[in-house]
């Protein structure tokens, strides 16, 4: 396994990737709501992210057809924007890669549209919850497990579970570098956590069971339950020894509040 340990000056240039991600979610934000489709925020979004001199990852990637991952209700992550009409109740995880000055940056949010079920409305908020849980735990001196058991701990005394075939990354030069980070987990398992580390840590939690499927499509991941599921996503670097989040939902939750929508 080779990992790829930053200098505080790629660090800075990772942020500056990961913070247009978070600007472009809240473009997305600004026009998400019902009877939009899928497809008009993905174009938005890649006309903002090229405005600002930098590039979608997802587009092109291993044949990816779009910038942005637009996942619904069982849709668990990389669905594909097209003609869907988002309505009342749905609640759609937006994925967002972009490249810059050398670096990558990637995060999710999940979006409620309209009045959304309590009991998913609870799957969001202990999801996004144990985001957080996940990055407290990653420190220095702790394992990649370390994040995972976080993770899975606190999903699992909820009822929810983790999906396992799928899972965050390092994040740097390639969308995807070394090491995988699951969402579940022993602690103690897997590499050390160190200074220089940069992760994109990503759960992706169930309502009902954790098993997955691919659509024909060849890139959409649904519940095979077909119960909803969740997908948040923040980039962090290891400096001095604990995790600094790169990425923010600030821009995007600070939009949502003005147009008088539920914050996830």
């Amino acid at each position: 396994m080779m990992i790829y340990y930053k200098t505080s000056e790629e660090i800075e240039l990772i942020r500056e990737s990961a913070l247009t991600v978070s600007r472009t979610l809240a473009v997305v934000a600004e026009y998400i709501g019902e009877g939009v489709t899928t497809g008009k925020l993905d174009k938005l979004a890649e006309e903002f992210i090229r405005d600002t001199g930098g590039v979608p990852s997802f587009k092109g990637y291993q044949d990816f057809p779009a910038t942005l991952c637009m996942s619904v209700n069982e849709e668990v992550v990389h669905g594909i924007p097209g003609d869907y009409k988002l309505k009342n109740g749905d609640i759609i995880s937006v994925d967002c890669g972009v490249y810059k000055n050398g670096f990558h940056g990637d995060h999710a949010y999940s979006f409620k549209i309209g009045e959304v079920d309590s009991a998913v409305s609870k799957l969001l908020r202990i999801t996004k919850e144990s985001l957080y849980v996940g990055i407290e735990a990653a420190k220095r001196g702790n394992r990649i497990g370390d994040i995972g058991f976080a993770v899975q701990n606190y999903v699992q005394k909820e009822g929810y579970t983790v999906v396992r075939e799928l899972t965050g990354h390092g994040l740097g030069k390639k969308l995807h570098e070394e090491p995988s980070v699951p969402n579940f987990g022993k602690r103690g398992r897997g590499p050390k956590i160190e200074n220089g580390m940069v992760l994109a840590i990503e759960p992706m939690i169930n309502l009902g069971k954790k098993n997955v499927r691919q659509l024909s499509d060849g890139w959409t991941v649904i519940t095979a339950d077909k119960k909803p599921s969740a997908h948040f996503e923040h980039d962090i670097a290891i400096i001095d020894g604990k995790a600094e989040i790169l990425s923010t939902f600030d821009y995007l939750e600070d939009v949502l509040r003005k147009r008088g929508m539920e914050i996830s």
